[in-house]
């Protein structure tokens, strides 16, 4: 159910961004609005392309009115198809990919700056040249350099919108990758919270069973039960909650636990503990416990013993921890006995993902198993 939880709170973030993410294409119609606030840069571009019309359609003329005029009537179809292109049919169609409807609107403007760039220049030929072409500019009596040069500036234009847009598009993938990243994140740091959570109730459990059955024999080591008890609770109090701690910290706290456990089995009980630490590194809070609790639950004696043997090694590189109890030959120990291991397994994986072994073996009156982590890969 955790999981699950988790796993639909992940789903919703991922949709609600991809959902931005898809529409986020047709909030950009609202750019020409936006435009409002360059209002002066845009003056200044369309000034500069009328002065360009004006020196271009001067080119082997000598009648600067007709010029200006002409210059003057063709700036507005320049700034309608620009604009058209610019801020409307790329951003709603062809970024989102609707080639077929980008095409057809684009054609059907094209066509309609085709009439009216004809329409301006009928006009001119008209009213400025008296109907008579030789009057009129050399450039503009072709009218097909009339319509490139048109298209020419809206190209330029478009050019850089697509620039611009396409910057957006990255600036807008790379924020929804980092939001994918950190709600991933954030899924891993729950579930490690609550896998963390699991231990409390679970060393709890074994441990109140422990010191229930002393008390219903009235012995006498039940007060130093709930000592050391109270000692182990201490340390878990303020380090549970921890991502990392010391490894000597949980050695300690190691040692604590096995000192609980020789109260309980008194002389039936042999316990080694190897360490050799070249090292002080940190691990997460009560990795090993799980391990030493099962050596202990599931031991059984032989030849009159239980007996536990742990080994912990650890360098800058690598840690090996090795958990051995003694069991009996027709036992039917299994890899995985307990809701511990398996808490303890979702923490490696989330930990050291592809960065651990875990190795469970079992040879005659003898259950083992092998740690190894990878901490500097």
């Amino acid at each position: 159910m955790l999981r699950l939880f988790l796993e639909l709170n992940v789903l919703s973030a991922l949709k609600k961004a991809i959902i931005l993410q898809i529409y986020r294409p047709l909030l950009v119609m609202k750019a020409p609005i936006n435009q409002f606030k360059f209002a002066p840069l845009h003056i200044v571009l369309w000034v500069l392309v009328w002065l360009f019309f004006v020196y271009f359609f001067s080119y082997a003329s000598s009648d600067t009115d007709f010029v200006f005029w002409f210059s003057i009537g063709l700036l507005p179809v320049t700034i309608a198809v620009t604009y058209v292109f610019a801020y409307l049919l790329i951003p709603r169609y062809l970024i989102v990919k609707k080639y077929v409807v980008f095409v057809a609107y684009g054609l059907a403007t094209v066509i309609s700056s085709v009439y009216a760039i004809l329409l301006i220049n009928f006009i001119v030929f008209v009213l400025l040249s008296n109907y008579k072409v030789d009057d009129m500019s050399l450039v503009t009596r072709n009218i097909f350099f009339v319509i490139i040069l048109v298209y020419l500036v809206a190209g330029l234009v478009s050019f850089v919108q697509l620039l611009r847009y396409n910057d957006m598009a990255e600036t807008k993938n790379k924020a929804l990758e980092n939001k994918v990243l950190e709600t991933k994140l954030q899924l891993k740091e729950n579930e490690l919270y609550y896998l963390r959570q699991q231990i409390h109730p679970h060393f709890l459990f074994n441990t109140l069973n422990t010191i229930y059955g002393f008390a219903l024999k009235e012995s006498k080591d039940t007060p130093e039960l709930i000592l050391k008890l109270s000692a182990m609770l201490d340390y878990m109090l303020y380090q549970i909650d921890r991502k990392h701690v010391l490894v000597s910290e949980e050695i300690k706290y190691i040692t604590s636990y096995i000192g609980l456990e020789q109260v309980r089995f008194r002389d039936t009980l042999k316990v080694t503990f190897t360490k050799e630490i070249t090292s002080e590194v940190e691990v997460p809070p009560m990795l090993f416990m799980a391990f030493v609790e099962n050596a202990f639950k599931h031991g059984a004696a032989v030849a009159g013993f239980i007996d536990v043997s742990i080994f912990l090694k650890c360098d800058t590189n690598t840690l090996r921890f090795v958990v051995k109890n003694t069991v009996q030959s027709d036992s039917k120990h299994t890899k995985s006995h307990g809701l511990g291991i398996s808490t303890t397994r979702k923490r490696l994986d989330v930990l050291y993902p592809d960065l651990y072994t875990l190795d469970v073996k079992t040879s005659q009156d003898w259950y083992e198993v092998t740690l190894v982590i990878i901490l500097k890969p």
